[in-house]
């Protein structure tokens, strides 16, 4: 697995497109002094590496009907059924996050329903039936901070190349 090193163009192409996924690569380039082809270059290069995840359209769970956000802690009965488990998170559409944990819980997930009803229904019908020996859960009020890490920190940061590491796993 190697490093690579984010030059000073790499930094400020990820500022620019974190501050707006939607800005156009030539704008980008007219921002940076190169062409829009190295733009495409860099870009292409950094989802490679596995920097750039992804752009994506974020919408207001709120404005659509889910009015309760939920972190749920997750106490398996059985921790080996950790990839079961997971793969039954993936068949519920409220849930969104899910992250291994250390700690007591074993699982930690974020989830959006409709009501303090509705998230209960999904605890009961769906959670439970996976094998948990409990759960807790927490319900948000409200995102107070939700935002990008800042990009001033990565100066000259070395990251893993996934290609490489895919190659050496498979």
């Amino acid at each position: 697995m190697s490093k690579q090193v984010l030059d000073s163009l790499d930094r400020k192409i990820l500022k620019l497109i974190s501050q707006d996924a939607r800005i156009p690569f030539l704008e980008v380039a007219r921002a940076c002094n190169v062409s829009g082809a190295a733009i495409h270059q860099r870009v292409a290069k950094l989802t490679n590496l596995g920097i750039i995840k992804g752009s994506q359209f974020i919408i207001d769970p709120e404005k659509i009907g889910y009015e309760t956000c939920a972190y749920v802690g997750l106490y398996l009965k059985n921790p080996e059924n950790f990839d079961k488990v997971v793969a039954e998170l993936r068949k519920i559409p409220e849930v969104v996050e899910c992250h291994y944990t250390t700690g007591g819980m074993d699982m930690f997930i974020k989830i959006y329903a409709s009501n303090n009803h509705h998230l209960l229904e999904i605890i009961h019908d769906k959670l439970q039936p996976l094998g948990l020996s409990r759960s807790e859960t927490i319900i948000s009020f409200n995102a107070a901070i939700n935002r990008q890490l800042p990009l001033a920190e990565i100066e000259n940061q070395e990251v893993e190349d996934e290609d490489e590491e895919d190659e050496i796993i498979n």
